[in-house]
């Protein structure tokens, strides 16, 4: 399985980016007017939106090519979580484009969000 790659410095994400948690819950609602609520999912997914200000052009095409050669979210990929450096296996897009902004010649900036897909 590929992995979600890497900034020249090593990094996987600059700061200010964000970690959020998803629930999923299944609510039956009922002719009576009760309701029933189950689980979506076994256990809570994470969602990461990565805030990319500082890239340079190679670093920019290379996120680029990435989400293109795995399908934006048909794709996935394995991802190193920033804040505590845990490996996620199952992996993917949240959108199918990534808009890449070139601001100089040598600095761009993108906005990358992937999300835990449950397996």
């Amino acid at each position: 399985m590929a992995q979600f790659p890497a900034l020249k410095t090593g990094a996987v994400a600059q700061y200010p980016s964000d970690r959020t948690r998803r629930f999923s819950t299944l609510r039956f609602h009922f002719v009576d007017g009760t309701e029933q609520r189950f689980p979506g999912h076994a256990t809570v997914l994470k969602r990461w939106t990565l805030r990319l200000d500082l890239l340079d052009e190679a670093e920019l095409h290379e996120m680029g090519e990435f989400m293109a050669t795995h399908g934006g979210r048909a794709g996935t990929f394995s991802f190193t979580d920033p804040f505590d450096g845990l490996v996620y296996a199952d992996c993917s897009f949240e959108q199918n484009e990534m808009a890449l902004e070139y601001l100089d010649a040598s600095r761009g900036r993108v906005v990358v969000v992937i999300k835990e897909n449950k397996s």
